[in-house]
């Protein structure tokens, strides 16, 4: 039997179980909220899982390793960005995220500076997210179209069609599973395999150290324009973007959300590392390679041992298989709450979703997937390459959208009007900066985030504050004083931190304990 069949095969088995996966995990999507946000009850270790596999994809893994192959550890920059946000995010603002009891970056909006704040933000966060789902799904075709040898098209449809399926079949929670064992496939595929052989490979760091330029080993060697652009477009990305919200959403509970989520970015920093060196190595062993992004794949196919390189082959589509479905399940969720709910209730929907009819419609939470699923197939199989489509909807969600969603979290002088000038304003600036620099350029997320928050600052301050009543009730869902959470038949007792399920199949026995999902 020969190398390629094994590896072939332990990769279609890696397929085979995330279906598997998303079958079993089914059964436990009852109501929309198990469905969009895993039923709010996630415990640290699926949780920490979760978050680092969500947020580490093709660019984190490949892009990393192959930025480690071109300037080495100065290379970690682009995932430690990733993983600075996480812990941003984690350590800032994830308790107050999590208590708010939302669906969406949208709702969060609305309840904070009150109705109608949120169709801006919406349509740049659906765009972003498909934007997202879109190329890793054309990442991890080519990843299937080397290893079974077939096209570009059918590669598209056998992998979207499986992350498709396993999430339409349990959403949050089938992604959530998939997620961890990902997860788990990309740290023993990276961590315990990868890195070690490649270093054993080189003679370790000494061996590095005489093979490669003092360059290498620099931490700034990659430039400090491209560092901060890094931190402006990823660290600020990931702490406002829907699927790293609906991520924190499934906590289930203040803590897990703060101190899992704390392991997570701790993690990506360790992974950041990792790359860069795999990267070093494989400018070692695969000198003059045209094209850096293929390292990971050269240093796979020639230096691991049959059965190791299917498992580290499974771990970089681990790793872009999980960005998509995560990016897949938030898209369906901001156009169904936010774009489809607002126009329902044009004549003055609730901020959060709390009187929708179709709360217990998981059939219809499946169908959103299903429809964005499709789209997401049918243009990764159209374009080449839509880095320019992913930087513009990067650069908006940042120069739009970053300084309204913070400002709204620290600063309560805040207002609607403001938030609303904010967004259109930083996103018009960022569009005709683009048209007059060029898309990939950095100036437009700069002058976008000026233009933004300039705005918001001062039309806050030349507007009445926010009315006294939508504060009290964003006060009091940011403390986590609302009892009960409407959107399902949840309800929390913050003083003992669990969660009590009031629907009749999940009811526990008189006398049981729930127990707590880990």
């Amino acid at each position: 039997m020969t190398a390629h069949v094994v590896n072939t095969a332990i990769v279609l088995l890696y397929i085979l179980s995330m279906v598997g996966i998303g079958w079993y995990a089914k059964r436990r999507a009852r109501t929309q909220t198990d469905f969009l946000v895993a039923g709010r009850r996630l415990g640290p270790l699926l949780y920490s899982g979760t978050m680092a596999a969500v947020v580490l994809g093709g660019a984190s893994t490949i892009g990393g390793i192959g930025l480690g192959y071109t300037y080495g550890i100065s290379g970690m920059w682009l995932v430690f960005a990733i993983g600075c946000g996480i812990l941003l995010l984690s350590l800032a603002f994830s308790a107050r995220i999590n208590r708010l009891k939302v669906f969406t970056v949208g709702q969060m909006l609305d309840l904070r500076y009150g109705n109608g704040s949120r169709l801006v933000s919406s349509v740049v966060m659906a765009m972003y997210t498909l934007m997202l789902a879109v190329t890793s799904t054309i990442a991890y075709a080519t990843i299937l179209s080397v290893l079974f040898d077939i096209g570009k098209v059918p590669a598209i449809l056998l992998g979207g069609g499986v992350v498709v399926l396993y999430s339409c079949l349990g959403g949050m929670w089938s992604i959530t599973l998939t997620d961890f064992v990902q997860f788990l496939v990309k740290t023993v595929g990276i961590f315990a395999v990868l890195l070690p052989v490649v270093l054993w490979r080189v003679g370790g760091i000494s061996g590095l150290r005489e093979s490669l330029p003092d360059s290498f080993f620099q931490p700034f060697a990659i430039g400090g324009d491209t560092i901060v652009t890094y931190f402006v477009i990823y660290f600020f990305g990931l702490v406002i973007g829907q699927d790293i919200w609906q991520r924190v959403f499934t906590a289930r509970s203040d803590a897990v959300a703060r101190a899992a989520g704390t392991v997570a970015g701790v993690y990506c920093l360790a992974y950041a590392v990792a790359g860069a060196l795999v990267g070093m190595c494989a400018a070692v062993l695969a000198p003059n390679l045209a094209n850096s992004d293929d390292a990971f794949a050269t240093v796979v196919e020639n230096e691991l041992p049959v059965g190791l390189a299917g498992l580290v082959i499974a771990a970089a589509l681990a790793a872009v298989m999980s960005t998509s479905s995560g990016a897949l399940i938030a898209t369906s969720t901001v156009v169904q709450q936010d774009l489809v709910a607002a126009w329902r209730h044009r004549g003055g929907a609730k901020p959060d979703a709390e009187d929708s009819a179709d709360a217990h419609d998981v059939r219809g939470s499946r169908l959103y997937i299903l429809g964005f699923g499709l789209v997401m197939i049918v243009l990764a199989s159209l374009l080449d390459d839509v880095v320019a489509a992913l930087t513009v909807a990067y650069d908006i969600l940042v120069g739009g959208l970053l300084v309204a969603i913070v400002g709204g979290l620290v600063w309560r002088r805040g207002t609607r009007a403001g938030a609303l000038v904010s967004m259109a304003l930083g996103t018009v600036a960022t569009l005709v900066t683009m048209a007059l620099t060029d898309v990939l350029a950095n100036e437009p997320v700069y002058v976008g985030l000026l233009v933004s928050a300039v705005s918001y600052v001062a039309v806050s301050l030349l507007t009445p504050p926010t009315p006294a009543a939508v504060l009290r009730e964003w006060t009091a869902r940011s403390a986590g004083h609302s009892t009960v959470d409407l959107t399902t038949d949840r309800s929390t007792d913050r003083r003992t931190d669990r969660t009590v399920d009031l629907t009749d199949a999940d009811r526990p026995a008189p006398a049981a304990r729930p127990s707590k999902e880990s």
